[in-house]
């Protein structure tokens, strides 16, 4: 009896698991974050440091992915260059991490650099994975997560913020390119001169200043972004109708799982649009 107990449990347990969807509910332009597009060298090692953060690998039309809060993240093999994503547009990601000093520790002890951020408060440190991409990881409660990030956050790494790096004079204008396409909601700038340039269900999309012009995400650790789009053939018919240039146009059979299209971002981060990722 104790025996068909255990087993019912672990059934259970792995019901949960493998049911809850990452994506969360889109906003009034029908717009959620949906996924990462990274390029890595070597798959295990960097589905192992994800592991660390408490994602969990499945696979989506043959290509590993990890499963974390808020987004996907897929590995595609490949030779990225060095350097993650600096010098882009687009330059790191953020996480909020539950029980962040042990996940710390954990790094650690796989060998993982972890710099601290001098002067943060709460806990705040930059990792990086195997290929480069710094991810910075900042600590959160859980009651300090919004309600819809509770019920859809059953992972230790929650997804926060997409950091961009723009020429001063574009940030303006990235912010109201990303709220009108995509209905991000602006917010202003906060004291450490992060223009936070705005809100989609999942993430926050921040900028601060590069002196230098940036170069195209394309071909980096994270080759493209991905919004997960309802309806998305009458969104890129819209998008299409107001001038847009497709990079890859609206497909259903593009990929087996899911409808998508791609364009670039006037600044150079590849954006993959998505319909149907939000199953997984």
């Amino acid at each position: 009896m104790k025996r068909l107990v255990y087993v019912l449990s672990l059934v259970a347990l792995w019901s949960l698991t493998a049911s809850w969807a990452q994506v969360l509910p889109p906003n009034e332009a029908g717009v959620s974050m949906g996924h990462l597009n990274t390029i890595v060298r070597d798959v295990e090692a960097t589905k192992k440091f994800w592991e660390l953060l408490g994602a969990t690998a499945i696979q989506v039309d043959g290509t590993v992915v990890m499963k974390t809060s808020g987004m996907l993240v897929f590995l595609t093999p490949g030779s990225p260059p060095p350097g993650g994503n600096r010098g882009t547009p687009m330059e790191h990601i953020g996480v909020n991490v539950r029980n962040a000093e042990q996940v710390i520790a954990k790094l650690k002890a796989a060998g993982v650099r972890v710099d601290l951020r001098e002067g943060r408060t709460p806990v705040s440190v930059n990792v990086s994975t195997p290929d480069g991409l710094v991810i910075e990881m900042e600590r959160v409660e859980e009651e300090d997560l919004e309600p819809a990030r509770r019920e859809h956050s059953p992972t230790i790494a929650v997804a926060d913020h997409l950091h961009y790096r723009l020429p001063e004079s574009v940030r303006p204008e990235a912010q109201a390119w990303y709220g009108k396409l995509f209905g991000a909601i602006p917010l202003s700038e906060n004291n450490r001169g992060q223009t936070l340039a705005g809100d989609i269900p999942g993430i926050r999309l921040r900028s601060s200043v590069s002196k230098d012009q940036p170069s195209p995400t394309r071909g980096r650790a994270v080759d493209r972004i991905g919004f997960e789009v309802k309806d998305l053939e009458a969104f890129c018919k819209k998008l299409e109708a107001a001038g847009m240039k497709f990079v890859q146009p609206y497909s259903k059979t593009r990929h087996k799982s899911y409808a998508s299209a791609e364009i670039t971002d006037p600044w150079g981060t590849s954006i993959e649009l998505t319909e149907g990722l939000n199953r997984f």
